[in-house]
């Protein structure tokens, strides 16, 4: 049996099975991703789900799912599931036998005495998803008939039944061409053999998604089905079905298709799994190569980006990919900013940390390779940039005060990583001067002054070492502010104060780390990473639920996040070296468990506050797979 397995009895079991969700990508920024009996859960899920970048920034879902139907001696058996209003029909999961993970998805049905095999792969370079389908056992002549279900709309919205739908299609080698819509690119539905495409154009009323509906958001979509393809299958015979933008020569089909598997990495321990992830996560597409935060609805994010590369490369042993990531990201430098959200015209910049966590980055890479050079031929300019941009001061009124310290925020506005807003604005705005920023500022200007030996540098270094203590440290709460804002100091215990002991650069005193550290391992850490705020706060809320507007107070007052984790890690192998390698290894071994549940063979952007920390959020986050990877990186080198 493979690392990830579910069996008969765990698929036809629909709360257990429509729980769990695939997730695979490709470079070209491509994703597939469904539950794991095929039924479709959210309007996020898609066979085939692609940018378009002549309409927007976004993805759009082209070939939302498929509906296939074995027939034999007249008698037809659909293997396809959708959810309904009332019911799942036409409830094709009764006939699985198994779902294997290893090198990719595969499921395997059984109807009678026909054994039937989908394997499912994209392209790594094109948008184009392969369906390989396997007749292992048959004892009469069968056919396969599938019928698709196309959506041609943006990932967030939903389709609707409209009379201006095109209707029309064009035949293509072995298949046929649909172009809904004249601002989509056309799809390419082909198969690997000779196939009759029979058009019988109709309209699916009120796809429901379950889990859209839970999250408060509209729920039914409406999906075209221009007709079907069908053709005989042999026992023992691959025939491969194929959704693309482009035309595919249908000869080479079998062949591209193990060519594909080959350069998959196995998932066939934790470890393998957390690498496969990884790739997941880099796109690179129109020469620029970036880092997709989380699957299935997150784009680029700056912050997310120079947090997660140094695992998603330099832990997998790929710092090219590393150095490519930071040239297409410095490319977006505004001033002394970069953006929170996106790119070019549609960036959005209220990010105060992101800038500083790039020089961290960089740090990693001189860590791993030992290559100071490149970043300083390549980056220097830019950090430069950035520490003068503060000093000076910027947008958001982040600017340096007299005394060092670094402060930011206007009204209306979240800064730092705790950034959900609601109607009523900032759930947690922290502004003035939060602890983390103080924190990697240090570090920035630190590692500046070690690349270059500017003592101008040097000497704001040293002012804010000497302010931070002395303003942030409680010697009766044992722990440090999580923000300052002129006489307010907040003391609420977020996980934010562990960076002040984990940065390649620290201005604490290891007895000061330690406490940082005990009060953080007491009050935060759970078996799937740091809460964000400690169950003895008032604020706290420990299951995040409900509409929008609930969780995005949960967000940051309780839910547990994995990224930080990586920094708790690090501050606590610099105090206890050795000694703490076998706490470590527990806490990390323990999120073995995690492959098999939600975003299957990955790790959840968040967990539930209380045990037993249910998964939530994005069903596979950069952050959370890069800082796993790089704590495993930590442990291999004490």
């Amino acid at each position: 049996m493979s690392y990830i397995h579910f069996d008969k009895t765990q698929l036809i079991n629909l709360n257990y099975s429509l729980e769990r969700e695939t997730i695979r990508s490709n470079r070209s920024g491509a994703y597939t991703s469904t539950s794991i009996i095929g039924c479709n859960t959210r309007k996020y899920h898609g066979l085939l789900v692609v940018p378009q970048p002549q309409i927007d920034s976004q993805s759009h879902v082209m070939l939302s799912t498929v509906h296939e139907t074995v027939i034999q001696h007249g008698a037809s058996f659909n293997l396809g599931i959708s959810k309904f209003p009332g019911n799942y029909s036409p409830r094709g999961h009764k006939y699985l036998e198994d779902f294997d993970s290893e090198p990719i998805p595969k499921l395997t049905y059984r109807v009678g005495g026909v054994l039937l095999q989908k394997e499912l792969i994209l392209d790594t370079n094109r948008d184009r998803l392969m369906i390989r389908y396997t007749l292992l056992d048959a004892h009469s002549p069968t056919k396969i008939r599938i019928a698709p279900f196309l959506a041609f709309r943006g990932f967030h919205d939903l389709s609707k039944a409209n009379t201006y739908i095109n209707k029309k299609y064009k035949k293509a080698s072995n298949g046929a061409v649909f172009h809904l819509y004249d601002a989509y690119d056309p799809l390419f539905l082909q198969v690997s053999k000779k196939v009759d495409f029979v058009p019988a154009p109709d309209w699916y009323y009120n796809i429901e998604y379950i889990i859209e509906r839970e999250r408060g958001y509209d729920y039914q979509e409406d999906l075209y089905v221009p007709g079907y393809f069908e053709f005989d299958i042999e026992k023992g015979e691959s025939v491969i079905f194929s959704a693309g933008l482009t035309e595919a020569d249908p000869k080479t089909r079998q062949n591209a298709f193990d060519k594909e598997i080959a350069r998959r990495t196995p998932r066939n321990n934790f470890e393998n799994c957390l690498k496969n992830s990884a790739g997941q996560f880099i796109r690179q597409r129109d020469g620029d190569t970036r880092v997709i935060a989380g699957y299935p609805w997150f784009g680029w994010w700056g912050r997310d980006t120079f947090v997660a590369a140094p695992g998603l490369t330099l832990s997998t042993g790929n710092p090219k990919t590393f150095l490519d990531i930071m040239d297409t990201m410095s490319r977006d430098l505004k001033g002394p900013l970069f953006p929170n959200v996106g790119s070019g015209v549609t960036t959005n910049m209220n990010s105060i940390d992101a800038p500083l966590w790039y020089f961290w980055a960089l740090q990693q890479y001189i860590k791993y390779t030992g290559d100071s050079k490149t970043i300083k031929d390549r980056y220097l300019g830019k950090m430069k940039g950035i520490i003068d941009g503060y000093l000076k001061g910027t947008d958001f009124n982040i600017h340096v005060q007299e005394n060092g310290l670094v402060y930011g925020g206007e009204e209306g506005k979240a800064l730092t990583w705790m950034d959900a807003v609601t109607p009523d604005g900032p759930v947690t705005p922290r502004t003035g001067c939060p602890v983390e920023i103080q924190a990697l500022w240090y570090n920035a200007l630190c590692f500046y002054h070690e690349l270059t030996g500017d003592e101008e540098i040097a000497s704001h270094a040293a002012k804010i070492s000497s302010t931070f203590e002395k303003e942030f440290w409680s010697e009766e709460h044992g722990y440090l502010a999580d923000f300052i804002n002129g006489e307010e100091k907040d003391w609420s215990i977020r996980p934010n104060m562990i960076f002040a002991t984990s940065l390649p650069y620290v201005m604490l005193s290891d007895d000061k780390c330690d406490q940082v550290l005990e009060t953080a391992k007491a009050k935060l850490l759970t078996t799937r990473g740091m809460r964000s705020l400690s169950p003895d706060d008032p604020a706290y809320k420990g299951y995040y639920f409900g509409d929008q507007i609930s969780r995005d107070q949960a967000y940051h007052n309780g839910t547990v996040w994995v990224w930080p984790l990586g920094h708790f890690v690090e501050g606590y192998i610099r105090l206890h070296g050795k000694s703490g390698a076998n706490f470590i290894q527990k806490i990390v071994k323990g999120f073995d468990g995690v492959m098999t549940q939600y975003g299957v063979g990955a790790v959840a952007e968040i967990y539930d506050g209380d045990p037993p920390h249910r998964p939530k959020g994005a069903i596979s986050q950069a952050w959370s797979v890069s800082e796993l990877l790089r704590m495993m990186d930590l442990v291999k080198k004490i």
